[in-house]
């Protein structure tokens, strides 16, 4: 078997290495926190602690679209601010998003904690009764691809945006892997949306949400549109355009963000009026 770097072996136990990289200072093979901090509330019942990346984007597009107060707190991954102890309280795996919900019917034992992506879309969708089919076969094929997207981001993200994009040394077999599957994930969204306005047909929904800021950074993270060919899925393209379209789209894309246009602290909308985006930030 050919290894790299040559000669290396795998051992009968591994054991933790410092890795190198931009996120090498994040990876632990243990959990929990890593120090005391606490984190700041604002006054609206919904308090969500992230960080303008796919997964964080899903959170901050529902939420202007359901048009809520909500106060929206940057957390920095690459200052390892996951790990401090506030944080991990309300989300013991150290991912952004997280979010507290102060105006839960039973806050006795404090707010409400919601963490992973997809629970705080359903959780908000139910809250609020939006952007979730009340019929049960629309509702069971809105779950579907919420969950086809939450099974599918750790190969286009973990997979093909680190090893394309954020490693530290270029692997053939690996960028070949996850660039396969990556193309295979998109032509899978391509072909169902085949003659749909929406993910689920002419329903705008959570769904929605969830794929496109993940269909999105493999062009504008990653920078790979040349690369995967990503013009060629028409349907997708399409689709991703009618999205871009939505105010509520452009706004939750720029919360906790990280270009000029950037709306750190999210507070109220009028914070939006505080930063412009330039034409070239429109155009993407």
């Amino acid at each position: 078997m050919t290894t790299y770097p040559k000669g290396y072996e795998v051992p009968k136990i591994w054991k933790p290495i410092v890795m190198d990289g931009k996120m090498g200072g994040m990876n632990r093979p243990t959990a929990g926190e890593r120090f005391e901090a606490e984190l700041p509330r604002g006054d609206h019942g919904l308090q969500l602690y992230s960080l303008g990346t796919p997964n964080g984007q899903k959170v901050t597009i529902l939420l202007e679209e359901l048009g809520v107060d909500y106060d929206a707190y940057k957390i920095d991954i690459m200052s390892l601010q996951q790990f401090g102890s506030a944080f991990v309280d309300i989300n013991p795996n150290s991912k952004i998003p997280a979010l507290l919900d102060y105006s839960a019917d039973d806050t006795s034992d404090g707010p409400l904690r919601v963490f992973e992506s997809g629970s705080i879309l359903l959780y908000l969708a139910e809250k609020y009764e939006k952007f979730i089919p009340k019929d049960l076969r629309k509702r069971t094929e809105c779950m579907n691809w919420l969950m086809w997207q939450m099974g599918t981001a750790p190969y286009l993200g973990g997979g093909f945006g680190h090893f394309y994009n954020y490693a530290p040394l270029k692997i053939e077999y690996a960028i070949d892997r996850f660039s396969m599957e990556a193309k295979r994930i998109v032509d899978v969204l391509d072909k169902h949306l085949e003659g749909k306005d929406y993910v689920c047909d002419e329903e705008y929904t959570i769904a929605d949400m969830a794929i496109y800021p993940w269909i999105r950074c493999l062009a504008v993270f990653y920078n790979a549109t040349e690369f995967l060919q990503l013009e060629e899925y028409s349907n997708v393209q399409r689709w991703m355009k009618t999205l871009e379209r939505r105010e509520a789209v452009q706004r939750g894309l720029r919360v906790n963000g990280f270009g000029t246009d950037a709306v750190v602290e999210r507070h109220s909308i009028d914070d939006f009026n505080a930063v412009t985006p330039s034409s070239e930030e429109k155009n993407n």
